[in-house]
């Protein structure tokens, strides 16, 4: 299902009213958000919460505003000011042009300090919180696009599309960095996921059975493979089946009456099921 999440609600938090929406354990997020951002967040319930990771590859759209002249230690609102800075003239709306434009693409990208990323087993933001000095590596990201809106000194609009594993508000930071000013992500909100927007969201509080959505729904933008009733038995044992076309990568394997079987990858001419929505009985 689509959420729209609140400004102050953790992805856990949303997932534990949608669990008492729905009574039921089984509730998952893909693709986390931060307390200070709002927007889309993917929920998934039953068996097809094995499908997240597929869903956090999705494309993902922002729209972030980007402070000028004030930094703080978790790169968002709610972090301690590290640093302030008030130049003589901001940025010309060229100068950000020029600034960006060098930032699409596939890049190395620190993450902040404050993430979910792991450090010696420990999440880093747990770390951070405890006092403990944090210094991730870089990942590569990629950054489809990077389009301005208002540019209000110093507050500036931007919406970015970005891939798997990019932080905006290390894309604020590092702007900030190439413009010689303190910089972090005031506002945060994410607009859309591979083909879902926003727009078709609902609350957390407004959930229910009526809104869950079928499973192959979830893997939409994947390619489509009807299968058989024999192969979708052979599936459900966690058997691979043949491929009518040659093909890489993963597949949706759709039963007749429109069920996601499994999704499974392209591997020397068969179908390899790597999660299995309907087991055999």
């Amino acid at each position: 299902m689509l959420i729209d999440k609140p400004v102050g609600w953790t992805s856990h938090d949303v997932v534990a009213v949608v669990r008492r929406q729905l009574g039921m354990r089984a509730v998952g997020h893909a693709g986390t958000l931060d307390p200070f951002a709002s927007g889309l967040l993917v929920v998934l319930v039953g068996r097809a919460t094995r499908l997240a990771r597929f869903v956090e590859a999705e494309q993902k759209v922002y729209e972030a505003v980007v402070r000028f002249g004030v930094a703080t230690d978790t790169g968002d609102p709610t972090g301690t000011v590290t640093a302030e800075a008030v130049p003589n003239a901001w940025p010309t709306r060229h100068e950000l042009e020029s600034a960006i434009s060098a930032m699409v693409g596939r890049q190395l990208q620190v993450p902040p300090a404050y993430s979910a990323k792991h450090v010696g087993g420990k999440r880093a933001y747990a770390l951070a919180r405890a006092g403990e000095r944090v210094e991730l590596p870089p990942v590569e990201v990629m950054i489809h696009e990077i389009l301005l809106g208002a540019w209000t000194p110093p507050r500036l609009v931007l919406t970015a599309t970005v891939g798997r594993g990019t932080y905006l508000r290390s894309v604020a930071t590092d702007l900030g960095e190439r413009l010689g000013l303190p910089s972090h992500c005031e506002a945060l909100r994410r607009t859309a996921i591979g083909s879902w927007q926003v727009t078709d969201a609902v609350s957390p509080e407004a959930v229910t059975r009526e809104v869950v959505r079928p499973p192959a729904e979830m893997v939409g933008g994947m390619r489509r493979i009807a299968v058989a009733a024999e192969e979708r038995r052979l599936l459900g044992f966690g058997r691979a089946i043949p491929q009518q076309e040659l093909a890489d990568g993963y597949g949706a394997l759709i039963s007749d009456d429109g069920t996601l079987v499994a999704v499974a990858a392209g591997v020397d001419g068969m179908w390899q099921p790597e999660v299995v929505l309907e087991p055999a009985a």
